[in-house]
């Protein structure tokens, strides 16, 4: 099944069908070509407990897979509110800018681009209108260290694009986002809150902060 936007926004990507068959390598060869006719990303997510002979299939369609932890919130541990962290209505343009300092370096491990280099591109940024939600760790003196955006349907609420300079990594800011985030969820009705890490390190900061594994969620896309 091929999901395909209309207007602005992230694009879609593919998933197989949910309860359905086995996916074949011809499925996943007819589905990317779709993609390319359309001029879509040629992306392929799902569940692996869920589909789990999607995995070899996809590998074999040409696909690079990511397996992710998929971590679910359990209200009763999220931690205490962080006093620098906060949720907005609006995205700050700091979101976008501090995100792709922060995905430019993957990983937990400190590094050295931090608030110049965060200040350097603000100057050229241009704020992106957004429906979702979003959170800033704005540490007096310093700034926007760390974000995230939560993705909302229906009473279900996705957690994403938790990432912190850096600079700053290593002091609880990106786990502190996220706790906020998932609360946030929770005061305005969601019934779940869910997230995907991109490693176990990652998955390990989620931990901390009430979310626990209960699956693997598979990200496929071309290999470079």
């Amino acid at each position: 099944m091929l999901f395909v936007q209309a207007g602005d926004g992230y694009p879609y990507y593919a998933r197989p069908r949910f309860p359905g068959g086995r996916p074949t390598v011809a499925d996943v060869l007819k589905m990317r070509a779709r993609q390319r006719e359309l001029d879509v990303p040629e992306a392929l997510e799902w569940v692996h407990e869920t589909t789990p002979g999607l995995l070899d299939a996809a590998v074999a369609a040409g696909l690079e897979v990511l397996q992710a932890p998929l971590m679910v919130l359990d209200p009763d541990k999220l931690p205490e509110p962080h006093p620098f962290v906060k949720v907005l209505d609006t995205r700050p343009v700091e979101v976008s800018v501090v995100a792709q300092l922060a995905f430019s370096s993957p990983g937990t491990s400190p590094g050295s681009v931090g608030v110049r280099e965060r200040d350097a591109e603000l100057r050229n940024a241009t704020p992106i209108a957004t429906r979702h939600r979003h959170a800033v760790a704005d540490l007096p003196g310093e700034g926007v260290l760390a974000v995230g955006t939560a993705q909302r349907a229906g009473d279900v609420v996705e957690i994403a694009a938790i990432g912190t300079l850096p600079a700053a990594r290593r002091r609880g800011l990106g786990g502190a986002v996220t706790a906020e985030l998932a609360r946030d969820a929770l005061e305005r009705g969601a019934s779940l809150v869910f997230l995907s890490a991109e490693s176990l390190d990652i998955a390990r900061v989620y931990e901390r902060v009430g979310f626990r594994r209960v699956g693997t969620a598979c990200i496929g896309s071309p290999v470079v």
